[in-house]
């Protein structure tokens, strides 16, 4: 089985950045993709924030923060990083990391993913 960390949450004013982490852990080497969802209320569905394919190494991105957030591996540290820049108070959630992805389905649905952590609180001030 493999075991998700994510830390690096906190509070920050519009326009900061923050990165947030998400640590792997057990057998690394079935995660086929490792995404980043977000809930901005409790009881709201997950929200598809981004994704990077590990075997192709290509990410995807929510129309809402491309261009803002950038997802990256660190494969020595089996570490996925979220650097969100120039953030917004609608960016304000949990954010949580998820992976084992069940191949060829839509990426931003959450139901396609096995794995997840136990997220990090992000709040973002105007």
């Amino acid at each position: 089985q493999v075991q998700l960390v994510e830390s690096g949450g906190g509070s920050v004013q519009a326009g900061g950045s923050l990165r947030l982490s998400c640590a792997a852990s057990g057998a690394t080497s079935r995660m086929n993709a490792l995404a980043w969802f977000r809930t901005q209320a409790p009881g709201k569905e997950r929200e598809g924030v981004a994704v990077y394919y590990t075997g192709a190494r290509t990410t995807m991105y929510a129309g809402s923060v491309r261009g803002r957030f950038t997802i990256s591996p660190d494969n020595a540290k089996s570490t996925y990083y979220l650097q969100m820049n120039d953030l917004r108070p609608d960016d304000s959630g949990m954010y949580f990391c998820a992976t084992l992805w069940f191949s060829g389905s839509t990426w931003i649905n959450p139901s396609n993913f096995r794995v997840w952590g136990q997220g990090t609180q992000v709040t973002v001030s105007s």
